[in-house]
């Protein structure tokens, strides 16, 4: 099941994919360019307000994109089934950690000690493991202390959200905007985060994120 902040989430995604704003692809789309607006998500009585359909239509017209990859943006954040204590538990570590090294073989697989273990829903293909995010450059959409579950075999598409490690031992969690033979280019959530670019083989290993937690 979609989330409410899944799919505000994949519109806020899809207008960075397009170098706009959440009022200027409102904009684009012919609609009141405050309706995309975080003011306008919640209601004053805390009530979850959803885009409609036919405002999520008119974007998809504009920007000629397709409603599948408007989901690509979201998902991160299908929702997880109940709090049963079903799951799967995986290995886990900090963005820290992460970065230094002796946490992963040559192919950004878990290995040697110091993992710790979390449990989450169950998705994937059985390679998956998690990170915990340090710093803003993901805000509002990842926090300081937000649990990353990430694959490194899944197959990668434009807009996807990934976390990277480069050879220096630098982690991150980003859009992937593009990769080439050339050149992997790499976007954030925040504004204040300028886009990076690095050389392919700067980059150590790219993993997609599966789920976040909440």
């Amino acid at each position: 099941m979609l989330s409410h902040r899944a799919i505000w989430d994949a519109l806020d995604t899809l207008a960075e994919r397009h170098g706009l704003s959440a009022s200027g692809l409102a904009k684009l789309a012919g609609l009141d360019a405050t309706a995309f607006n975080p003011s306008k998500r919640v209601s004053k009585d805390g009530r979850e307000r959803w885009p409609s359909t036919e405002s999520i239509a008119k974007v998809l017209e504009a920007t000629n994109e397709s409603f599948d990859s408007l989901l690509s943006g979201a998902v991160s954040y299908f929702q997880p089934p109940s709090q049963t204590g079903q799951g799967t538990t995986v290995p886990l570590l900090g963005f820290a950690q992460a970065g230094s090294g002796g946490y992963f073989d040559s192919a950004g697989f878990p290995a040697g000690q110091g993992w710790d273990e979390v449990r989450f829903p169950g998705l994937g293909d059985g390679t998956a493991y998690a990170l915990e995010v340090a710093g803003d450059s993901m805000q509002p959409l990842y926090r300081d202390g937000d649990v990353l579950i990430v694959s490194p075999t899944e197959q990668l598409r434009r807009g996807d959200r990934v976390v990277v490690r480069t050879h220096e031992g630098e982690v991150m969690a980003k859009i992937l905007h593009r990769r080439t033979e050339k050149q992997v280019e790499l976007y954030s959530i925040n504004p204040d985060h300028a886009p990076r670019i690095f050389r392919p083989q700067d980059v150590d290993w790219i993993a997609r994120i599966l789920w976040a937690s909440q």
